[in-house]
Formats: structure tokens, C-alpha cells, sequence
């Protein structure tokens, strides 16, 4: 697997949370790869959290179903957890 699919989708993702988040400064995405799929590891401010999951986890949801879909069409498997 290539890393640039998956460098790509970090900054996405990154990209998305800065949108959505008080303290976009305190916004990164880490991949770590295991295997055949690249997890990508969403930090955010202690106080942001609740922003980037949204009510009953309606934001995380929706960022993980453009990730998914953005990895399929690059052709490579990504899953995306929100740290604290």
C-alpha cells in the first residue's frame, strides 16, 4: 500500500476537523498503518471533542463515511478513530 493515498485522506480529514472545531491550531491526524488497513487517529482539543462527535455521533459518523468512500476510490483501506 502506498502512503500517499493515505497522507492524502489525513489531510482531509485534518482539513475537515479545522472546520469544524473552536481551537483549529490543536487539529492533527497521525496514520498509523497495521496490516492492510491505515488507521488514521483524529486530536483534538479536550474541549472540541464534543464538536468533532457530534449529537449521538452524527459528525464522527459522517467524517468516517467520507473517509471510507474517499479511501475506496483511492483503492485503500483506511479507518478513522477520534482520540481524546
Amino acid at each position: 500500500m502506498s502512503d500517499a493515498p493515505a497522507a492524502g485522506l489525513a489531510d482531509m480529514v485534518t482539513a475537515l476537523a479545522k472546520g469544524l472545531v473552536d481551537h483549529p491550531d490543536q487539529v492533527r491526524v497521525e496514520a498509523d498503518g497495521d496490516g492492510g488497513t491505515t488507521v488514521l487517529n483524529l486530536f483534538v482539543a479536550p474541549e472540541d471533542l464534543g464538536q468533532v462527535i457530534g449529537r449521538g455521533g452524527r459528525i464522527a459518523r459522517a467524517l468516517r463515511l467520507i473517509v471510507r468512500e474517499a479511501a475506496t476510490r483511492t483503492g485503500v483501506r483506511v479507518s478513522l478513530e477520534i482520540v481524546d
